[in-house]
């Protein structure tokens, strides 16, 4: 799957993807990465914060091609195969998954404070460089849309699975996110293969400025991108997110759709890479958690500690975070 950025999966550079990350189905398992907030170039200025384009039209649903039959029969396989090993769990960590304050500080570096691609690289991995604080600082308005060719049976689940994680985002981060009809600047698009060709310009009409050469990313995605995300920044050179979309495959099972918004979503708040060394949490690539941990609420609280700012060097922001990690487990960090 993928996360900051058009399908979590990789970055753009001008009003491009803030961030992109991509489960791949050689880790089997939702993903993202968040960069810098790509910047709105200085001719454009901000974007209104108040227009939403009008959501895709009135769907006019038609049986699914092939194509997007053998993508269900594909993602129903993965699923099958990793709840056989022991994978997707869904009980946030136990005691098999040890959290000290030393491990979640590592943790947050790593998954708040450094890049998984290079930005306007598509899905060429970072080495690993330092990134800074990102993060929403204005209320984060989120809105579900599906392509028309989704199936009918699935959007009210969906929607609801949306509804639920957002107020437990809100919850859990103390940052203003709500559902919103009209204006919002999170926008959540379930697509399926058949609605292909509607991603990319859907994308332009919510950001008309974004780099043209991110939107090639999104005319013939690989089987092995599960879901993506990409934020956006409304100040030029800034880290403060201001839009962001998530693009999720229809195709999924119930459990796989419902990681990809998950780590999605979470990702599109600011917790953009992934560590293999980071348990429990979504933010790794071994599929060993299919929905938010115990650990990962923690990093949202500590990313949305008033005291980080966007912006924020690793440096500037690890005195905060050792005392946040010190305060939720206990002890020195």
């Amino acid at each position: 799957m993928a996360k900051p950025g058009l399908w979590t999966a990789a970055t753009a550079a001008l009003v491009g993807l803030v961030g992109l990350a991509a489960c791949d189905s050689n880790a089997l398992a939702p993903r993202a990465s968040a960069v810098k907030p790509a910047a709105r170039p200085d001719s454009v200025g901000p974007k209104p914060e108040t227009v939403t384009p009008a959501a895709m039209p009135a769907p006019t649903p038609r049986p699914p091609s092939e194509n997007s039959l053998a993508l269900q029969r594909y993602y129903g396989k993965v699923q099958r195969d990793l709840l056989a090993r022991g994978l997707l769990r869904t009980d946030g960590g136990g005691e098999d998954t040890p959290l000290t304050d030393t491990m979640l500080v590592r943790n947050f570096v790593k998954i708040a404070l450094e890049e998984e691609y290079v930005r306007g690289e598509g899905l060429r991995p970072s080495a690993g460089g330092a990134s800074a604080i990102k993060k929403w600082t204005q209320p984060v308005r989120m809105a579900v849309e599906f392509g028309p060719n989704v199936p009918r049976d699935q959007i009210d689940w969906d929607r609801a699975q949306v509804k639920s994680y957002a107020a437990r985002l809100a919850r859990v981060s103390g940052h203003p996110i709500q559902m919103v009809e009209s204006g919002a600047n999170f926008h959540v698009l379930f697509m399926s293969e058949d609605d292909t060709d509607l991603i990319a310009p859907r994308i332009r009409q919510l950001v008309p400025d974004v780099n043209p050469a991110s939107l090639r990313l999104f005319n013939s995605l690989p089987r092995s991108i599960h879901c993506l995300v990409v934020a956006f920044s409304d100040t030029p050179g800034g880290y403060n997110y201001g839009t962001a979309i998530a693009v999720i495959r229809s195709e999924h099972p119930d459990l796989l759709r419902q990681s990809c918004i998950h780590e999605e979503v979470a990702q599109g708040m600011g917790l953009g890479n992934d560590d293999p060394r980071a348990r429990p949490s979504i933010f790794n690539d071994d599929d060993e958690f299919a929905l938010l941990t115990r650990q990962d609420e923690m990093l949202l609280k500590i990313l949305y500690d008033p005291a980080l700012t966007p912006g924020m060097t690793a440096r500037e922001a690890l005195p905060v975070v050792q005392k946040r990690a010190g305060e939720m487990l206990g002890g020195p960090s």
